[in-house]
């Protein structure tokens, strides 16, 4: 079984727009909600949604002088496949990328073996570890671990469960667990980021007035 708990994790300096999408929606969904009740907030959810696609909208304690993606509290940028389509020597075929991202991604909820890998990738699990990193860069278990980090971070951002149903949906056994997990890898606690990404308001020179 891969430990999501185990490996180094590196945080590269990348923009993953998936984040930026899951938090316009969110904005969108909260102006649709207050539309008739509150107009002004409701404007205001849209200028921030605007300000999100324009690339302008960040959490005011998060903009630092560093990589933009580690400023914000994001996971590693861990990528849909490989960035070539051709196969690398000694890595996965095209057709074994398909089969083990969708099988983590169908997984994320339980437990992920190394064994069930290699088998959809009809490769021992021995080669099969090596032919992924080849391919991948990380290790299977690193990647599986930023995947479940990612999908509870857009969890976090889209729904109004409580950190333990997120810490089970993502396949981790409790909240404390998630939490170490969560903060070792982003750097913040679940409820900080949580918290930072839902609710900080706009620094002032990124605030859009409503009319």
């Amino acid at each position: 079984m891969m430990d999501a708990g185990q490996g180094n994790i590196e945080t590269p300096a990348a923009t993953d727009t998936q984040w930026i999408a899951a938090m316009v929606v969110k904005l969108l969904d909260d102006a649709g909600d207050i539309l008739d009740s509150d107009r002004d907030a409701a404007r205001a959810c849209i200028a921030r949604a605007a300000a999100f696609l324009r690339g302008e909208a960040a959490p005011a304690a998060s903009r630092t002088n560093g990589p933009r993606r580690e400023a914000e509290g994001f996971p590693p940028a861990v990528p849909a496949q490989p960035a070539t389509t051709e196969p690398l020597r000694g890595g996965l075929a095209p057709w074994q990328i398909r089969r083990v991202i969708s099988h983590i991604d169908a997984n994320l909820a339980g437990a992920i073996r190394m064994d069930d890998c290699a088998t959809v990738t009809r490769l021992s699990t021995r080669y099969f570890s090596r032919a992924f990193k080849s391919s991948f860069g990380v290790p299977p278990h690193t990647y599986v671990v930023q995947r479940r980090i990612q999908q509870a971070q857009h969890l976090m951002l889209t729904t109004q469960e409580p950190l333990c149903q997120i810490a089970l949906a993502c396949g981790l056994c409790d909240q404390a667990h998630f939490s170490k997990l969560f903060r070792r890898v982003v750097g913040l606690s679940p409820s900080t980021w949580r918290r930072q990404w839902r609710d900080a308001p706009l620094e002032p020179a990124y605030q859009t007035e409503a009319a």
